[in-house]
Parts: C-alpha cells; structure tokens; sequence
C-alpha cells in the first residue's frame, strides 16, 4: 500500500508524530530537469473555478450589463455590494474546480499549476485566501478533501503539468487571543519590542474564547502547535521596520495583523512544522512549495526550514523540488535571502521594483533600459540573480501588488491584448515566467465609467482577484455555514464577485485576443531552447535617421537570446495606439554572410487574423541582414501593430 492509500484511509492525522508511515523508496513523480523550460500559472483557488462553468455563460463584452442582474426584490445592481463581496466573502472556486480547467491551462502552454493554500482555515473567518491555517493537515472543506488535492497532482502529472502548493510557516491563522487587559486588544495587540504578552485563549468554532481545545475545530492542529510557547506572542507592529539581517526586527516577531506569529526559536516548532509539510509533498507528489512571508523569518530559520524540505525530497525521488520565496521589500531584500540561503532556496518571486518596470516598458510608459538594467549582474539588488535566469521568476500581476497601485496591468491598457506583449517580455526574456489567473483574460475590473462607485480602488488587494468562474452569488459569512457544500450557504442578498464587475458570467474564452496570443507566444518560448536559457542583449534601433541606440518610451523594444550560434530576436511595439518601425541589430557574427537572412517565427498580430493574414513580416518570411558602412549588422522592422510582438529567428 503507498503512503498516500495507507494516510487516506484514516483520518486526518492529529499529530506529526502519528504519520507512521514512510515515503521512501515509493514511486514519485521526479522533478523538472530546469524550471527554466517551465511557464508558471497562479490561482486563487477561491476566485478560479467551481467547475460549473457549464451551468452559466460565458461573459460577453458586448452585453455587460446582461451580467448586471438586478438584485432581490427587484434592487438595482450597486457597485458597493459586488465590492462588498469582494472584498471577504468565499466565492466558491474548489480543487475539483481547478482540475476541470487543466485542459485550458495546457492550451495556454501553462507547465507548472502554482495553487494558493488550501489547509484549512477557521470555519468562522472567510479567510478565503488560505494564508490564515488552522489545521495544516488538513484540506479546507471549502476547497475539498485530501482526496481531491491527490486527485488533482495525479490528473496534472498526466496531462504533462506540475503543481506547487503555496505554504506558510512564519505564522498561522487568528487561532487564539490575546488576554483581555492586553494594550491593543485581545485581536491585535500592541507590538511589545522588550518581551512577550501572556497568552490569552484558544478559540472555538465560532471564535470565542475557550480555556482547552476539545474538537478539530478549536484552536490549532497538529497537537504539536497546540502550546502558548509556540508563538511570539510579540502583537502586531509594522512589518516593514528593522533591518533586514537583524533577527529580533520588528517585522520578524509581530503577528501579521491577527495571524499569530510562530516562535522558530523554540524547540521542536521549526521541525514539526517542516514535518507538516513533508506530509503534503509525500502525499500528494507535488513538485514544489510557494513560501509565504519568508522575509519575516530569519535567515537561519529559513535555511534550516528549506534544507530540510529539500533534502526529504530528494529522497523520495525529487532532486530539484522547487522552492521560491516571497520576499517583500525590494531587490535588496530578495538578493539577501537568495545568498543567505544559497542552493536551499531554488528562486524568489519578482515583487519588488521590476514588476511596475516591466508593466511601464509594457504598455510604452517606461525606457526599455530601466528593465533590462535590472539583468546587469554588476547591478545592485538582484541584477545577479536575475541575470542567471533560474533564480527569480517573473510578475506582471499578482494578488498583492505590493509596489504600486492595486490594480491589474489590463486595467489601464491601451488595448485588449496589451497585457500579452507584458506577458511575452516575460516569456522572452531571463528567468521562469509566472501568469497570474485572468490575465489571460486581460481581467480588468469594470469599466473606467464605473469606478467611480467602487470603495478603495486602486488600494484594496479585492481588485486583483474577480472570480474568474463568474458565481451568482459568494458564500454566506464564516459564522452562517462556514463549510457547507458548493452550491449551499450562498448569500443571495450579494452578487458574486464576477469578472468586470459582473456576477453569473464566467470569461474561460480560449478564443480571446490576449488568451491566443500568449498561447502563440509560449509555443514560440517551447520550440527555442534560446528563448528559455539563452545569453540576453538589449538591442539598438534605428528610425528616422537617428543613430542606433535604445529610445523609448513608447518606441520599438529589442532584444536578443543567443543560445550556441543561434539567435532570436524578439522585437515589441510598446506603443498602444500606433504602428511602429525601425533598423534593429543584430549579432554581426552569427549572422555574417552576404545573403543573411532572418525567418520570423513568432507575429502575435496574426494570432486574431481568422483570414489569411495581410500585414507586414507574416510567420514564415524571411527578412534580409543588412549592414552599415561600418560593419553593424541589422534587419528593417515596419508597421508592426500597436502592443504586437514579432521574433525572428537566424535558423529556424
């Protein structure tokens, strides 16, 4: 019998201590060679899908207001309650949900599933993110069974994709209080800089205080967890403050609002909690971890905490089980985990500086060389690491946007498909790219017409994350039915919160402009192992008799992937709204000869044509290599299409 057989026929365990079972020398699923090759894909598991899509329509852009549904009673549609519904309320995406969609994902070109958390959060909070765990052994009933996460890896791994889960070992959910005479409140207290506060209660069901734990739905899970000594118990400060390589800064001891902050320094917590997830890896053959908050805990609390996990899986078989850390605070902070930790941290998650860069250059906003400064391994911050390729993965959106405006990049694009030119520099340029869900649906809340009613936009996390199945309505609160089943415990009085302010209207469109030139475009990224691990140049252009040098913002965007002696030269029209052209070079000696010619491979225009296509530089043509009086080596780019993107390649 295989560990997971022999762990699902029991229940949920209560301690660490009572998985007797062993993983090892079982048959597991190995890992990538190169998570280079892959293309990353996150979702909120709450927010992507119920696989009931089949029950309601697809969204037509056309016919919006259809998807405005007068409410009860015959109100209108108000745009404080879709925001209200948003905002903390479970839409009721599932596990299963994700599995139905593996199809669409593969289509995209999607290779790796990155699932935010699904343990099990408090019944009475709608802590519909996962990050606030009450039982980490145990699947979220809002989201499924332990089953369904089995079922999930096992139908990936057949259709050729991987699957990391999103965890968290810095804090766990809001599972006890602070004593009532504590300064700030038995909820957040004040941050206590010198010591500890007493601890308070654990709470029940309905988040009372209670003096024991007596059911799964008390306080915290496993039992290993369940001692006031396990916590900081420091309340809640400012998670910004102290210095990054001080173990007793602020950011690293407060509670993360009411998440409660583990104590790694006491004994045996590190290690039970890096047992719980050895748990998960050896049940579920996943492939590898997302880190949550990794910056709040110390380095030596990381490096041990990731050498263990890695370390078990690789002896089940998963040499190159993926670890990636979220680090907030910028380049310096991600450079200093990434040398901190060395091989027991695989790569960071691009969240600092470089994601509103790459959305500017994008969208024809931002010097192309503000972006590609950042791959200078001389550069402070994360320019070395970044010009390795393997050791960050790439943002364009994300469900935190923590630099900048909340706000999705298709929210204030100048087209419909522009998000997929961001896209396709993260596909062409160094390191592992990651699509947030909908972007492929270039999801961008409603209308500018109606932002106006909409509470907090622009700064509220609620924008980044429509649910993308289109619910009619959310679930009830926490307190009125906290785990009753898909399709029970709705709250008809909200509507659902649906893509572009809409409810009952899901948008899984694989014919969408920006879905089929992303798809174009990763199929382009998997044929050219250039275009994956290759030498990268920024390249010079030349127009209207100007020298060649790298313009911008808003001009044509260069740059090449030279892997051995062939080159792809990727070429962008960041403008929005007009065509552009120009001279662009290229390697003089890979391309030398008189008859040099480069074939495009890539016109993400001609993805939306359904006729034969009949603008410039169609896929298959050649383009000559010309040469200037000194010796430059450069191809003629015309009438490339607003926000399109063309590659060529010297042998196709």
């Amino acid at each position: 019998m295989s560990f997971a057989e022999e762990v699902l026929n029991r229940s949920r365990p209560e301690s660490v201590h009572d998985i007797a079972c062993r993983p090892e020398r079982q048959c597991y699923s190995p890992s990538p060679v190169d998570w280079r090759n892959h293309v990353l894909y996150f979702l909120l598991v709450d927010r992507f899908s119920d696989g009931l899509e089949h029950t309601r329509p697809m969204l037509e852009k056309s016919d919006i207001e259809a998807a405005r549904r007068r409410r009860p009673e015959g109100r209108p549609w108000r745009w404080d309650e879709w925001a209200e519904s948003g905002s903390q309320r479970w839409q009721g995406g599932t596990i299963k949900g994700a599995q139905s969609k593996l199809g669409y994902l593969r289509r995209l070109g999607v290779t790796a599933i990155w699932l935010s958390p699904v343990f099990k959060q408090r019944g009475h909070l709608n802590t519909y993110h996962g990050y606030g765990i009450q039982d980490f052994l145990d699947v979220d009933p809002r989201f499924g069974t332990r089953q369904d996460l089995v079922d999930l890896v096992a139908a990936a791994h057949d259709e050729g994709l991987y699957v990391i889960l999103d965890i968290v070992f810095n804090h766990s959910g809001s599972n006890w209080l602070y004593q009532p005479q504590t300064p700030g409140g038995v909820y957040e207290a004040v941050y206590n800089p010198a010591g500890r506060y007493p601890f308070g209660a654990w709470r029940n069901s309905t988040g009372e205080p209670v003096p024991d734990i007596r059911s799964a739905e008390d306080g915290v899970w496993p039992t290993e967890l369940q001692h006031g000594d396990c916590y900081t118990r420091a309340g809640t400060g400012d998670m910004g403050k102290g210095r990054i390589d001080d173990p007793n800064a602020e950011h690293k001891r407060s509670d993360f609002c009411d998440l409660r902050d583990f104590d790694l320094d006491q004994p045996y917590v590190l290690s039970d909690l890096s047992r719980c997830y050895k748990y998960w890896i050896a049940l579920t053959d996943c492939d590898g971890f997302r880190i949550d908050t990794l910056k709040h805990v110390t380095e030596e609390q990381a490096r041990n905490f990731c050498g263990a996990i890695q370390e078990f899986a690789a002896n089940i078989g998963k040499q190159n089980f993926f670890l990636v850390g979220e680090i907030a605070g910028g380049d310096y902070a991600q450079d200093y985990y990434l040398d901190s930790l060395d091989r027991n941290l695989t790569a960071v998650l691009d969240i600092g500086e470089m994601c509103p860069i790459l959305s500017g250059v994008a969208k024809g906003l931002r010097s192309p060389r503000d972006y590609f400064a950042g791959f200078n391994p001389k550069a402070r911050g994360m320019g070395s690491h970044r010009n390795l390729g393997q050791r960050h993965v790439s943002i364009l959106d994300d469900h935190d946007h923590i630099y900048g405006d909340k706000i999705r990049f298709s929210s204030e694009a100048s087209c419909e498909h522009q998000v997929a030119a961001g896209v396709a520099m993260q596909l062409f340029t160094l390191g592992i790219p990651c699509i947030y869900y909908g972007t492929e649906q270039a999801l961008a809340g409603p209308e500018p017409s109606e932002r106006r009613w909409l509470p907090y936009w622009k700064n509220s996390d609620r924008y980044l994350r429509e649910a993308m199945f289109g619910p009619e309505h959310p679930r009830t609160t926490g307190t009125e039915g906290p785990h009753s089943p898909p399709g029970d415990g709705l709250d008809a009085n909200l509507p659902g919160f649906g893509p572009f302010g809409t409810a009952g209207r899901h948008c899984f469109n694989e014919n969408h402009p920006a879905y089929r030139r992303i798809a174009a475009a990763v199929r382009t990224r998997e044929k050219y192992p250039a275009l994956r691990c290759g030498r990268q140049y920024l390249r010079g252009i030349s127009f209207l008799n100007k020298p060649f040098d790298v313009y911008g913002p808003g001009q044509i965007v260069a740059w090449s992937r030279i892997l051995d002696d062939e080159e792809l030269l990727c070429v962008l029209n960041a403008h929005g709204t007009e065509r552009r052209g120009a001279d662009v070079a290229v390697d003089a000696s890979l391309n030398a000869g008189g008859a040099g010619v480069m074939t495009v491979v890539l016109n993400t225009a001609q993805t939306s044509e359904e006729e034969e296509f009949s603008g410039s530089h169609p896929t298959g043509s050649t383009i000559p290599v010309n040469r200037t009086a000194d010796g430059r080596a450069f191809v003629r780019i015309r009438g490339v299409p607003p926000a399109e993107i063309l590659v060529l390649a010297n042998h196709p």
